[in-house]
């Protein structure tokens, strides 16, 4: 399977609101234009990527860099929903990973993002590769840490 991130540019970013959640999955991740929205605001400490397979892009994914923690967090990771099941995500997860290994925007081991309590698909990759609950919990959002070094 060959799954790449594309840095979310002109050329790509209408491809991005095209993405589609599948039913009930809108209470688990923001839509990508919304994630685009926040991405122009955070633009000095995030990278907004399309996830690509085969040269269409299945997926979204930020990640933003909290100078404040300071950590890296996963922001509106979604695979669109006639593209789902077929492990775009957990190559996506790994390569976003990847990429916060090469510390793009400062230093930190730390990385950090939401679960939505009613998606145990999601909860399960999470800790699948490496992410763990860190016990702090706002409204239906887990939050869950991994450390890389």
């Amino acid at each position: 399977m060959r799954v790449e991130l594309r840095a979310i540019t002109e050329e790509n970013f209408i491809d991005a609101f095209h993405l589609k959640l599948a039913a009930g999955q809108e209470n688990f991740v923001s839509h990508p234009i919304r994630s685009l929205a926040q991405a122009y605001v955070y633009r000095d400490q995030c990278q907004p990527f399309g996830i690509y397979a085969e040269g269409t892009m299945v997926g979204y994914v930020m990640v933003i860099y909290d100078y404040d923690v300071p950590e890296y967090d996963i922001w509106h990771m979604m695979i669109d929903e006639s593209m789902q099941g077929r492990g775009y995500g957990r190559e996506a997860l790994k390569q976003v990973i990847d990429y916060i290994r090469t510390k793009p925007f400062g230093d930190s081991d730390r990385i950090v993002l939401t679960c939505n309590k009613n998606n145990p698909i999601a909860g399960k990759l999470y800790e699948s590769m490496g992410f763990s609950a860190t016990g702090v919990e706002d409204d239906d959002e887990i939050e869950m840490v991994m450390s890389i070094h």
